[in-house]
């Protein structure tokens, strides 16, 4: 099922929600280090919305606003670091897998 998604950055700069329908069903929070990096620490996605290419889409927007930024990033999030692995289109950003 295709669901219309929307990526929103947190107010601090440090995250996107992914609303769909009106409500959140899923986020990814970084952090900044350095001038130059950012570190993924954290995604989830609501069950029900898994599979369907919700946390890919966070990842994407993380990826996105690293290259807008010139930033590098470390993905300590599992899930971020397997997006990774299998979106070779992502390794002009990445730093490392820390796991």
């Amino acid at each position: 099922m295709a669901y219309d998604v929307k990526y929103i950055l947190f107010d601090d700069g440090q995250g996107f929600y992914a609303h769909c329908d009106g409500h959140t069903v899923g986020e990814i929070t970084f952090v900044h280090t350095g001038g130059d990096k950012m570190i993924i620490d954290h995604t989830e996605v609501e069950e029900s919305y898994r599979g369907a290419h919700v946390g890919l889409g966070l990842v994407s927007a993380v990826v996105d606003i690293a290259r807008t930024q010139k930033r590098k990033v470390v993905a300590l999030c599992p899930f971020a670091a397997a997006m990774f692995n299998r979106h070779p289109e992502f390794s002009d950003v990445r730093l490392m897998n820390a796991n």
